[in-house]
């Protein structure tokens, strides 16, 4: 089948090692409701057309069909079970089993933009040492990313469509994610959750580095850190 008739086809370009599992389920989803959409217009049509008004003709009332309700209703839960089968591997492994790092770095959300903190030399986030950006995150290509999602005001959401990462970050909360990007670059990174008069405008950037650049950008900006 060629490519452009692909759902996956119109996304962002997959940078992430759980990416395509993700772009997978896409798909199913996608043909999924294309397919239902397409019979259930059809079958419309056919009723309009079939039950329109003619002259002369009366009426007929139809009291229900219980095989024909029983049918369209286990049908549609039976599409949802093994979507949700299909489904919840993926997000364990994404959501629940993290990978081995010594990188992590903290996301501080707040009204309009991203704080990016990096352990300073003691090696813990949270503290006074923390070595901090606005708006970008620097990584290196091939290596599991720990993010520390926070929020200071009101509730933002992190979205990298390349990496197809999506997390909200919520006040009070710090919630952990990850991910592992497969290709150096520079990525968007918007806010996802409408958060305020300037939503539109917070943006931020996530850079992939080549490991040995990504070294010499940590000892100038980093102090010799991750």
């Amino acid at each position: 089948m060629l490519k452009w008739f692909y759902w996956t086809s119109w996304l962002p370009e997959n940078v992430s090692t759980y990416g395509q599992r993700i772009d997978q389920l896409y798909e199913i989803i996608y043909w999924t409701t294309a397919i239902t959409f397409v019979l259930v217009a059809v079958m419309m049509i056919a009723f309009l057309v079939k039950y329109r008004y003619r002259q002369g003709r009366r009426a007929v009332y139809n009291h229900g069909n219980t095989a024909i309700e029983i049918t369209y209703t286990v049908i549609p839960a039976l599409i949802m079970v093994i979507l949700t089968g299909l489904s919840i591997p993926t997000w364990a492994r994404i959501k629940m089993e993290f990978p081995p790092t010594d990188l992590q770095i903290l996301v501080l959300a707040k009204q309009f933009n991203w704080e990016i903190h990096y352990p300073g030399p003691d090696g813990k986030l949270g503290t006074g040492d923390d070595i901090k950006f606005d708006n970008e995150i620097h990584v290196p290509v091939g290596k599991p990313v720990e993010l520390v999602l926070a929020a200071k005001d009101v509730i933002h959401s992190v979205f990298l469509p390349n990496l197809r990462f999506k997390q909200d970050a919520v006040p009070g909360r710090e919630i952990r994610a990850w991910f592992e990007a497969t290709k150096a670059g520079k990525y968007e990174m918007p806010c996802a959750e409408l958060c305020g008069f300037g939503h539109s405008g917070m943006k931020g950037w996530l850079y992939v580095h080549p490991p040995e650049e990504y070294a010499n950008w940590a000892r100038e900006h980093l102090g010799g850190g991750k």
